[in-house]
């Protein structure tokens, strides 16, 4: 992998979606950062400003909506896509991600082909 693949943050707090999800964007040719919680999350994208972020919604120490929510107040993360996962998937847990800032909002159980093809839409028309 070389400095100009994208590089995507996945921040979840199960290890099997994280593996899963990081598999599929390396495979893809994705340079990928990984985060165990929310407050891990919002270091990590502080740190290295990804290209795109990865987000389960309900995490530890800080949830996705938080993490988004935190992520559109800084500059340097302020226009950067981020696309929420979640089992939540009512109405207003969807409307909720998308106020808090998120570009795109996946539900758990998701395919891997799905994902990528999201990610793939939304950095491709950078």
């Amino acid at each position: 992998m070389t400095e100009s693949e994208p590089l995507v943050l996945v921040a979840d707090d199960d290890e099997d979606i994280r593996s899963l999800v990081t598999f599929r964007l390396e495979k893809s040719g994705y340079r990928v950062l990984v985060a165990c919680d929310g407050e891990e999350a919002l270091a990590l994208a502080l740190e290295h400003a990804p290209d795109l972020a990865v987000l389960d919604v309900m995490m530890p120490k800080l949830d996705g909506y938080e993490v988004t929510r935190r992520l559109r107040e800084e500059h340097a993360t302020r226009a950067m896509p981020i696309i929420l996962l979640t089992a939540r998937a009512q109405e207003a847990d969807v409307a909720r991600g998308f106020e808090s800032g998120a570009d795109d909002y996946l539900r758990k159980p998701f395919s891997p082909q799905e994902l990528r093809a999201r990610v793939q839409a939304i950095l491709g028309r950078r």
